[in-house]
């Protein structure tokens, strides 16, 4: 049985006299040139699941779908019924939620630096202040007075611990972006340098203050000071080494996709392996389109499907070597076949692009009819009370049915079906809806492809990567270095070249040099 008498069951009852004919119909139609792939009748256009988008799946319960799942099923985009409901639509998919690989415990790993850094943080901050503290606290009898410089001193000491406070938020308080397979070399260095200096201000407030009861309260406080000077001076340090170092362009990096060959080119700095990972990725995600596997499995079905199809006899009867005279034989086969493939992958790839202009052409049309539809609906809703106003998102769940044929088999036919749900189809239309935009501008998102971080087909798992490299991760770049970024379905191959030394000379050309003198004879005429 069709996949069109099932979804006609669940639609509205006045459909059901038209059961029969819808049966008998497609019973005796012949089947489509576009149904010929298995593979591309079971996948449909899916609700998102928490966090992991699209799957490519049927739901459970129903039968697989055609290609031609909506040739009965009409859609009138006037002002009648739909016969195509948007029960019918919730059925076609099926939510599937997949946990994120990332526990409790791998987010408290996650934040660990974070919250060793505003650990330091504190401890800086209360070091000055407890120094001035403790002489108060312990001998504040023997003290002497504190003078007008004394009280300028507290002056300044409070504006520069604001000011390192405020720079230490700006550079070190920020989310985790990735997380790293080594530590981070520069920032360790800084941490650890920052705990020497604390550690030697301690040592020396304790045995040349803390055991003598100094009685020099001015003295106590420009101590302080030059503390909070030289933590001034070791964030400016940070700065120069987490930030200004790597602005300059000294390395070219070529980052190719191993399944399909893209490739980007990205200047950087001094940074050191995992750093420089670091930014390839993010940049991948917005750089490169989005990878579809499906367009990559045509060349091997199409030689699977010619080795299933062979069939070797044996004339002499079974012998003890006839399972490798049969390899033999279908290894034979298969190349003479690869000879002649050309052939057959033109013409393969003319039919291709013959049905995706035809299902183009389709989709352009159904989706101007259903704007169309919109338009006319905005102006009838401006006649009616303000609070009879259509919202977008009803908007666009009465016009969506209009087009989800000719969009789904668009999809189907460049096989991006499962980079778009339904649900987030629905949501681009209603956003394009709210913002008055045409139909080019929402159907630019389907027809050609953006970048990986546009689609929300990605779950958690494919933001896992592997670093593989020869040398240390920690390792500064140079010249000929190569390693690798491996997902669970492809890897990015990143090879490094430092950029040449450029040498520019000056010409000087004296501004009469380039002059002429044009001399007229009497006699020309002109």
């Amino acid at each position: 049985m069709d996949t069109e008498s099932v979804h006609s069951g669940h639609s509205h009852h006045s459909r059901g006299s038209n059961r029969h004919s819808e049966r008998s119909r497609d019973r005796h139609k012949p089947r489509s040139r576009d149904g010929s792939n298995r593979s591309d009748k079971n996948v449909t256009i899916s609700t998102p699941s928490a966090g992991t988008g699209a799957l490519d799946q049927t739901p459970a319960g129903t039968d697989p779908q055609d290609d031609n799942w909506a040739e009965t099923t009409t859609a009138v985009t006037g002002t009648s019924d739909h016969s195509l409901s948007q029960e019918d639509l919730a059925g076609f998919a099926k939510a599937c939620e997949v946990p994120g690989p990332l526990g409790r415990g791998g987010r408290l790993v996650r934040l660990l630096p974070l919250g060793l850094t505003l650990l330091l943080g504190l401890l800086v901050l209360l070091t000055p202040l407890a120094f001035l503290a403790l002489p108060q606290l312990l001998w504040a009898e023997r003290l002497q007075e504190c003078g007008t410089a004394c009280e300028g001193l507290f002056l300044s000491l409070a504006f520069k611990l604001l000011v390192l406070l405020l720079a230490g938020w700006a550079l070190f308080v920020r989310r985790p972006r990735a997380s790293l397979p080594r530590l981070a070399v520069f920032r360790a260095l800084l941490a650890l340098l920052t705990l020497l200096l604390l550690l030697s201000y301690w040592l020396f407030f304790g045995v040349r203050i803390l055991d003598t009861q100094d009685n020099n309260y001015q003295g106590i406080v420009q101590f302080a000071v030059s503390l909070v000077d030289a933590l001034l001076f070791t964030h400016y340090l940070a700065v120069v080494l987490l930030e200004v170092r790597q602005l300059q362009a000294c390395f070219s990096l070529c980052v190719i996709r191993s399944t399909d060959g893209e490739t980007r080119h990205y200047n950087l700095g001094q940074l050191s392996i995992q750093r420089a990972a670091l930014v390839v990725l993010e940049r991948y995600y917005s750089d490169f389109s989005v990878h579809n596997s499906a367009l990559l499995t045509a060349a091997k079905s199409r030689t699977a499907k010619y080795l299933a199809d062979l069939k070797v006899y044996s004339v002499d009867g079974p012998s003890s070597d006839g399972a490798a005279s049969q390899s033999r034989a279908k290894m034979a086969a298969a190349a003479r076949h690869r000879d002649a493939t050309h052939n057959e992958l033109y013409y393969e790839e003319a039919d291709h692009e013959r049905r995706v202009r035809k299902r183009r052409a389709r989709l352009v049309v159904a989706v101007e009819e259903a704007f169309t539809h919109v338009r006319r609906l905005q102006e009838e809703e401006k006649k009616k009370p303000p609070g009879d106003v259509l919202d977008p998102r009803e908007a666009a769940q009465a016009v969506f049915p209009s087009m989800a044929r000719a969009l789904q088999k668009y999809l189907r036919t460049t096989r991006q079906q499962h980079c778009h749900s339904m649900e987030s189809i629905q949501q681009h239309l209603a956003f394009c809806i709210t913002h008055s935009m045409t139909p080019k501008a929402f159907l630019e998102s389907y027809l050609s492809a953006g970048p990986t971080l546009q689609y929300g087909s990605e779950g958690p798992q494919a933001l896992q990567w592997t670093l593989v490299c020869e040398a240390s991760v920690t390792s500064p770049l140079r010249d000929g270095t190569e390693f690798q970024l491996r997902n669970a379905e492809f890897s990015l191959v990143v090879s490094t070249k430092t950029l040449p030394h450029l040498k520019l000379t000056e010409q000087y050309v004296h501004p009469k040099s380039h002059k002429f003198v044009l001399l007229l004879q009497s006699e020309t005429s002109i």
